[in-house]
């Protein structure tokens, strides 16, 4: 088995969360004056919320006004989107698979804390993963590594030896300047062109589930998941 730290991404890869988390940016942002269409917002996700406003907006991200922004955005999320929010098919059947194989997982999310036990209840992982890294406890959020380098130090282990498994391709980055490897899933709305260097690309959690032990053995493009 070639990674014994797995360090899992949470929106678009263990939840089907992306396209709410645009809407929810929508709307707030419209509220501040900031009227940004949603294709634009939607390719944003999966960056921290300081961030996005920032490259959506213009608005610092050491400002109080992105601060404030970002915190009306999370009350929205929680109260008006969050009951849309479905679980990725095959997120609980990933995170046993891992267990059994004997990986150490570990959380490594853009979402902010408040967010993030919600956002793993619905994915049914809640009472399975105990290590955790948000954009809250970190100085830069994604697509900057400091998320990914806290979830690896929460687990040990050898950065050869780790993997993200996340859906955009600010994971791929953030991957790459922890240096560790990334392992791609599609359903979160990003093609498999948008993840160059990945070491795979699965359609969902439960593709993945169920070829992971394979890419211990395979080539990597005999290792490319499908539904």
């Amino acid at each position: 088995m070639p990674y014994r730290a797995v360090l899992l991404d949470v929106d678009g890869t263990l939840v089907d969360s992306n396209d709410a988390h645009a809407r929810a940016w929508v709307e707030v942002l419209a509220w501040y004056g900031c009227d940004v269409a949603y294709e634009r917002v939607r390719s944003l996700i999966g960056m921290g919320g300081d961030k996005l406003v920032e490259a959506a907006c213009g608005v610092a991200r050491e400002s109080e006004l992105n601060e404030r922004i970002g915190k009306a955005r999370m009350r929205l999320f929680l109260e008006r989107y969050l009951g849309t929010v479905r679980p990725q098919p095959g997120a609980r059947d990933l995170v046993l698979r891992l267990r059994d194989l004997g990986c150490r997982v570990a959380i490594a999310s853009a979402a902010k804390t408040e967010e993030l036990d919600a956002l793993l209840a619905i994915a049914g992982v809640a009472d399975l993963v105990g290590a955790r890294a948000t954009s809250s406890e970190v100085e830069e959020s994604k697509p900057a590594p400091d998320t990914v380098g806290v979830a690896l130090g929460k687990v040990g282990g050898d950065r050869a030896e780790a993997v993200l498994v996340g859906d955009t391709p600010y994971d791929l980055r953030a991957a790459r300047d922890a240096g560790i490897a990334m392992i791609a899933l599609t359903c979160g709305g990003w093609p498999e062109a948008a993840f160059p260097g990945a070491v795979a690309t699965f359609a969902t959690p439960a593709a993945l589930a169920a070829g992971f032990a394979a890419l211990a053995t395979a080539p990597v493009e005999c290792a490319r998941g499908r539904p």
